[in-house]
């Protein structure tokens, strides 16, 4: 199975949104998972099957609970809620202050996610070489790296992927497929190549994947979980071709037919 880990170099680009799009879009099945280390928002979006909450303390606080007696016996599937999406979700801390309740889980997460009888989705918030999430992303298959394509952006995307050269061993053989998407606007054809061409210069070993479409009526039906028109969202319609892409990806790395 393949397991995706979603972040961000810097606050609030849309990770979450793009990483619930994409499960919402992924073409086998997949579960969502909410390890961001600031307070997690995937529970505030996504509601279970009675249209009710889900419920906080069944997730990653359960999770680490597990992890603590014991990591072999420990499965992801005992953790997740179905939701009304059709796939099921690992809910996040609710607050930063509740990490502590997670403990030395942070290191067993990676393998028990790719454990998991399905693909997962991680979000995993804003990252650093200090963050809690980071050994998610040394588990992970693919890391997918969330940014707006602006001169702040790209800064702090070279910045991370500076410091990441060595931890996740970028390029090397073994190590994570390393791709970056755009928050732009889905007609902008420009941004992949030209954000290509920028990573190419300095050196790093990431790929650009695609654009995740700033749509902020799409993002607003998709966090309420509405039917309506979102599958002709603009922001669905990017994270389709982007779960396209991605799986694509996953199956010629493991030779998955």
């Amino acid at each position: 199975m393949t397991t995706v880990a979603v972040a961000s170099a810097k606050g609030s680009p849309g990770a979450t949104i793009a990483a619930l799009a994409l499960a919402t879009q992924w073409p086998r099945p997949v579960a969502l998972a909410d390890v961001d280390p600031a307070g997690g928002d995937v529970v505030w979006r996504v509601r279970g099957l009675d249209g009710g909450p889900l419920d906080l303390d069944r997730g990653m606080l359960s999770l680490g609970a597990g992890l603590r007696r014991g990591v072999s016996e420990t499965t992801l599937a005992e953790h997740l809620q179905d939701t009304a999406f059709g796939f099921p979700v690992l809910t996040g801390v609710p607050t930063p202050e509740q990490l502590a309740g997670i403990g030395g889980a942070w290191t067993h997460l990676g393998e028990v996610f790719n454990r998991h009888e399905a693909d997962v989705i991680v979000d995993c918030g804003r990252i650093s070489l200090s963050s809690p999430s980071l050994p998610v992303l040394h588990k992970a298959d693919v890391v997918l790296l969330v940014v707006r394509p602006d001169l702040e952006g790209t800064a702090h995307l070279r910045h991370l992927l500076r410091a990441l050269q060595g931890t996740l061993r970028l390029g090397q053989a073994g190590a994570p497929q390393v791709c970056v998407v755009a928050v732009t606007s889905y007609r902008d054809t420009r941004v992949t190549d030209d954000l290509q061409r920028l990573l190419d210069h300095e050196g790093l070993a990431a790929r650009v994947a695609g654009v995740v479409a700033h749509d902020e009526k799409g993002a607003r039906m998709l966090s309420s979980t509405l039917a309506g028109n979102l599958a002709r969202s603009l922001l669905v319609r990017s994270a389709r071709d982007l779960a396209k892409h991605l799986t694509d990806l996953s199956r010629h790395q493991t030779g998955r037919s």
